[in-house]
């Protein structure tokens, strides 16, 4: 396992963030049921397969399975004896949690009720990085972004980052720390795969330009580039949460050509389409840690293999081409244009 500078915190971490998304939707109906069920048998299980290969980031939220997976998750480093200190756990709050108007969103008064909330479950006295959800559009960014400095003056929080914001918003909530002298986002994490690149036309730009950690989630695009699906297999019968929980959006008549090149590369490893595409995310400029996600052990320990080869020039090139989105505006309008700015060498 490699290690990456988290921007420039001077914290390292692992290369792959093991999610826990998946811990805690028994019993809990609709789609964190269909997510994942582990209980704390097997979340210890997956913890310590994590923990031995060297897994040392740990991702999760405050509205997983309504509270259950930090629950599960905190408790598990109890179960197994696993050092708090050695490990950088992150949480997120924005979602609801509970019926009243005000048990949700990026309010000051939920904001440090719910890390309140999360620090219980995680049985620890602080949360080493907290993003915020998404966005809030009731509350302004500016009032967002004082409480978020006020919560790790407060040492609850050691680190802030962002999650589904947009880029402009990313950039005014840096500007208005900036200015006022406050704490700032060091990580960003959003939804990228090679069946969705999107973030490459202003958010991974904006993570490279400012110095803040990239954390993909969904690198497998919700299991669909799995490898279990193929034209020739739309449905793997309630093998994967795809198929009844048909998330995160995506082409999925690019993503078949592209599950295509991911099967044919893996077979010049002995790998699983999987690995390859967990490989590639790994291996694009300004990522620092993959959010992976498993429901057993061999699931997971499959995932860690993708750290153990590098795709060549030529296979990232031929994944790069297959997965190419068509260029958006202005972005077509920008390579229009500068065609002919730089002097060509002659």
């Amino acid at each position: 396992m490699n290690y990456n500078l988290l921007a420039d915190t001077g914290v390292l971490v692992s290369e792959l963030c093991f999610g826990a998304m998946t811990f805690g939707g028994k019993g809990k109906g609709g789609m964190w049921e269909l997510i994942g069920q582990q209980e704390q048998t097997e979340v210890n299980e997956l913890m310590k397969t994590a923990v031995d290969a060297g897994i040392n980031f740990f991702d999760t939220a405050n509205m997983y399975s309504f509270g259950e997976s930090e629950r599960l998750l905190g408790q598990s480093l109890k179960d197994m004896g696993i050092a708090r200190n050695s490990l950088f756990i992150a949480t997120k709050v924005r979602g609801r949690m509970g019926q009243g108007v005000n048990q949700l969103g990026l309010s000051r008064y939920h904001i440090f009720q719910q890390v309140e909330e999360s620090l219980q479950r995680l049985q620890t006295d602080h949360i080493d990085l907290l993003y915020v959800h998404g966005v809030d559009l009731a509350t302004s960014v500016e009032q967002v972004v004082h409480t978020l400095h006020d919560v790790v003056v407060s040492g609850k929080v050691r680190y802030i980052g962002v999650c589904n914001w947009p880029a402009w918003m990313v950039m005014k909530a840096l500007g208005i720390a900036r200015k006022q002298g406050w704490h700032e986002f060091i990580a960003m994490q959003y939804f990228y795969s090679a069946a969705n690149r999107e973030a490459e036309y202003d958010l991974i730009p904006v993570a490279l330009e400012e110095n803040i950690g990239f954390m993909p989630w969904s690198p497998l695009a919700g299991g669909f580039l799995s490898g279990k699906f193929t034209r020739e297999q739309s449905n793997t019968g309630g093998q994967s949460r795809r198929d009844n929980f048909d998330f995160p959006i995506i082409n999925k008549e690019r993503a078949y050509d592209i599950i295509d090149v991911l099967i044919r590369i893996g077979k010049n490893y002995d790998v699983s389409a999987a690995e390859v595409a967990l490989a590639w995310v790994r291996q694009q400029k300004g990522v620092t840690s993959t959010i992976i996600g498993a429901k057993t052990p061999s699931q997971l320990k499959s995932n860690i293999h993708s750290t153990t080869f590098d795709l060549t020039t030529v296979e990232l090139e031929e994944l790069r081409a297959v997965s190419q989105p068509d260029k958006i505006y202005p972005y077509w309008m920008v390579d229009r244009q500068m065609g002919d700015r730089f002097p060509k060498r002659s």
